[in-house]
Order: structure tokens, then C-alpha cells, then sequence
């Protein structure tokens, strides 16, 4: 039998009520929504880390896009049917506490939380070696905290601020994926006045598995890691003007887009250039910029430079604002210490926000003094976090769904398809990527540490629920 503390949350949902100090304002538009959301999911492990799929699998990784983009998809819409259902839960933890009762909420909000500040310090840390090509003379940790104060001062400002920062860098990514479209299409039906490779890149030099079908499956692994994030989106509508409307709305956005900017520029570039082609190194080359380079286009390095910087400070600018709002949901729910649940007149949890930024600081503290051991650490014990924490909010869906089709005291307006089986299926499909990553060598450690990290939470959820019940025994 349940206790208390791990039955589902009640009708009215605790998450609802205002944070102590103020409340969040609703102030982002359905344009901020929609850039939110495609800058979740493009970021730079498309226009830098699709090299090494491409070199590691052949014109097959083309199949590891579809692959990973089709359980993107299918997480994204569970996650979205939650999100729609309580648009004002602020947070996937909210989800998976609905779902599967406060355990899922404490231990999917630290694991997420903990996971994206991972993640802050390595996109500081990868936008400051960017930056120190141009400013040789400027330490790298100089650079590392230049990019965060920037950032943290802009998520400070207010969440419009937040949404309106992201909606332009979001934008030039964007528009780089359409140039380099519309250039590649021009190119390989020969409108650029250079020979066109058409479709031989694809067949020839081994076939389109030169690699092997093991190759396309392992590439998927790496790729889907790379589509993380896109859930941001749902999040964030809890702030926003129309929060059940623009959920819904993010959500099936994300479902098509990813297979117009990954499938299709992935498709693009293998047809352009061989997969052979070396894009590792000293300096490792984009993708986009080689493909580019090959239809004539100059400054195409240069140009690369200045996107994958964009993509940095965009998934920067968001690590920072989901980490404050996880925390802040945290807080709320007695999870987090309470002063992290003020909100100031401006609706910016500041304290939620200084938290998560200065963990993010200690990480780039940690690579600058400790780059082989603590950093390293730090990258192997968040690696397979993320499809931990989504197969528990796809399992939260399938609980959720069927309570609220058994009471009959919801709508449900954006719906799982084929329910409850494809819920399942992309539980199984998670757990199969998990297998995978345990049996490879390179990747065996992630899974082993990011349990750890499991392990640790749920200790301390166990050390919680048992403190309280010593608390609330008479003496």
C-alpha cells in the first residue's frame, strides 16, 4: 500500500498556487513558444556532432536521424498530452508527480535539474573555446564566466527577456538551416554552376550501410542525445498568455521540425559530401560548412563559427531558465530549501536562478582546475540521465491517461496516439537504447555513473520521507 506521500497529487494540484514573494508572469508570446521550442532541439550536435555520425555510419545516418527523431517525437507527445492537461504545472517534475506520485516528482526534479546544469557548464565551456580562437589572449575561463554572467544577467532581467533572447538566437539558427537548404538543393540539381554530385554520394564508396546496420543503429544512440531539450518548450508555456493553447502548439511543431532540420540537412550533406570525408581533427570541421564550401560558397568557416556560437549561447541561455524553474518548482514543493521560492516583482525567481548558475560556475571552476577527472565526471554521470528521466515521464503519461479516462473529469485535448501500446513501445524503445549504451564500451561508464546519480536521489527521497514520518509521530 502507498503512503501518504506517494499517492498521486490531489485535484487541486499544489503546484498552482503562487510562490511565495509573487507569482511567474504569463508574458511570453506564442512566437517566443515556437522559437523556444525549435531552439530546444537544434542545437550545436547538429552543425558540429552529425560529422561524427556521418564518418561513424555512413549515408545510414541518415536512418539514425529518423530513428532518434521518430522517439523524439513520441516522447515529446506524451510529455505534451501532460502538458496541455496541466498547463500550469511549470515543470516535468509537476508531470511526473501527477503521474506517479511525489517519489517520481522529487527524483525526476533533482535528476533533471542536476543534469541540465551539467549541461550549462559544458555549453560555457564549448562557447568559450570558440571565443578563444578569436581572443587567444583572453584565459578560457575568463571566457567561461563571460558567457554565463551575460546570460544569467538576461534570465535575471525577466522572462520575456529570457523569451525574446532566445526567440533571435533561435531565429539565426533557423535561418542558417533554410540558407544552407535552399543552397544545397540549388547545388545538387546543378543551378550553382559546379558539378553536382547528384545521388552518387549515397550508393557509392561501400554502398548506404558501409558500415554495417549495427553502425546505423549505434549512431541513433548518439543522436538522440543531441534532440534532448525539446520539452523545454512545454515548460515554459506555463509562462506564457495561453498556456494549454501554445503546450499544444509547441508540441506538434516539434514533432514535424525535427525532420525538416535534422533528417533533411543530415540527407543534404551526405548527398554533397562523401562520408568519408574527414571532418575530425586538430580543428574539427562542420558539416554545413564543408557542404557549403563544396557549392561554392566563401566564408563558409566563418559563418559556421558564428552559428554554432549562436546554437551555444541558446541552449546556455536555456540550461540557465529551466534549472530556475526546477528548482523554484523544488522549493514549492518543500523538496528544495524554501528561500528558493521567492519570486520577485518582475516574476524572475533571482535566488532559484543564482543557485543553479553558481553550481554551473563551480562546474567550469572544476574543468579549469580538474579537466581530466572532475569535469569528466561531472559529463559521465548525467550522460544517460535524460533517458532515465524520460522513460519515467512517459510511464507518469500512461498513469495520468488512465486515471483521467477513468474519472471522466478531464478533456483531453492533445492526445499519446495509439494508446496505451505506443506508450509502451517508446518505454521499450528507451530501455533497448539503454542496452545498447551498457554494451558499448565508451558509453558503459554513463549508464553505470547516471545510475549512480539514480541511486543518490532516490537515497535521499528515502532519507526525506523518513525524516517527516519521525517528525509527525507523537513523542
Amino acid at each position: 500500500m502507498a503512503t501518504t506521500s506517494d499517492r498521486p497529487a490531489s485535484t487541486v494540484p499544489p503546484e498552482e498556487a503562487p510562490a511565495p514573494g509573487g507569482e511567474l508572469k504569463r508574458s511570453l508570446k506564442n512566437r517566443h513558444l515556437t522559437m523556444i521550442a525549435l531552439g530546444g532541439i537544434i542545437g550545436a550536435g547538429l552543425f558540429v556532432g552529425s560529422g561524427a555520425v556521418i564518418n561513424q555510419t555512413g549515408p545510414a545516418a541518415v536512418l539514425s536521424y529518423a530513428a532518434s527523431g521518430i522517439l523524439m517525437i513520441f516522447v515529446m507527445r506524451a510529455i505534451g498530452e501532460m502538458a496541455v492537461l496541466r498547463p500550469s504545472a511549470g515543470s516535468v517534475a509537476n508531470f511526473a508527480r501527477h503521474g506517479l506520485g511525489n517519489w517520481a516528482g522529487f527524483t525526476i526534479g533533482w535528476l533533471y535539474w542536476y543534469f541540465w546544469v551539467v549541461v550549462a557548464a559544458i555549453e560555457a565551456v564549448a562557447g568559450a573555446g570558440i571565443l578563444g580562437g578569436y581572443l587567444p589572449s583572453v584565459p578560457t575561463w575568463l571566457l567561461c564566466l563571460g558567457l554565463m554572467l551575460v546570460m544569467t544577467a538576461i534570465n535575471l532581467l525577466s522572462v520575456k527577456a529570457y523569451g525574446e533572447s532566445e526567440f533571435w538566437l533561435a531565429s539565426i539558427k533557423i535561418v542558417a538551416i533554410i540558407f544552407f537548404a535552399c543552397v544545397a538543393v540549388v547545388f545538387l540539381c546543378g543551378g550553382t554552376g559546379r558539378r553536382s554530385p547528384g545521388l552518387s554520394h549515397l550508393f557509392g564508396s561501400g554502398g548506404f550501410f558501409p558500415m554495417g546496420v549495427t553502425a546505423a543503429v549505434i549512431g541513433s544512440v548518439t543522436v538522440l542525445f543531441s534532440m534532448g531539450g525539446a520539452e523545454i518548450a512545454t515548460i515554459a508555456a506555463a509562462e506564457s498568455e495561453k498556456p494549454a493553447e501554445y503546450a499544444a502548439k509547441a508540441t506538434k511543431q516539434v514533432m514535424y521540425r525535427v525532420f525538416t532540420f535534422y533528417v533533411l540537412s543530415v540527407l543534404l550533406i551526405v548527398c554533397i559530401v562523401p562520408w568519408d570525408f574527414s571532418f575530425s581533427g586538430k580543428i574539427i570541421k562542420s558539416p554545413f560548412a564543408v557542404a557549403l564550401d563544396a557549392a561554392g560558397v566563401p566564408y563558409t568557416s566563418v559563418m559556421m563559427q558564428v552559428v554554432v556560437l549562436t546554437a551555444v549561447l541558446s541552449s546556455l541561455n536555456s540550461c540557465l531558465y529551466i534549472t530556475s524553474r526546477m528548482l523554484l518548482t523544488l522549493a514549492e514543493q518543500g523538496e528544495a530549501p524554501k528561500f528558493l521560492a521567492t519570486v520577485n516583482h518582475r516574476g524572475v525567481p533571482v535566488r532559484a536562478i543564482l543557485a543553479g548558475t553558481s553550481m554551473g560556475y563551480l562546474a567550469v571552476v572544476a574543468n579549469y582546475f580538474f579537466p581530466e577527472r572532475v569535469f569528466l565526471f561531472l559529463i559521465n554521470s548525467s550522460g544517460a540521465i535524460q533517458l532515465i528521466y524520460y522513460i519515467v515521464l512517459v510511464a507518469a503519461q500512461i498513469r495520468q491517461r488512465k486515471r483521467v479516462e477513468r474519472d471522466g473529469s478531464e478533456p483531453i485535448k492533445l492526445k499519446m496516439w495509439l494508446f496505451p501500446y505506443l506508450s509502451y513501445v517508446t518505454i521499450a524503445w528507451m530501455a533497448g537504447v539503454l542496452a545498447v549504451m551498457i554494451i558499448m564500451p565508451e558509453t558503459r561508464p554513463q549508464v553505470g555513473l547516471s545510475f549512480l546519480s539514480l541511486a543518490v536521489v532516490l537515497a535521499a527521497y528515502g532519507y526525506r520521507v523518513r525524516a517527516r514520518r519521525r517528525v509527525a509521530q507523537p513523542a
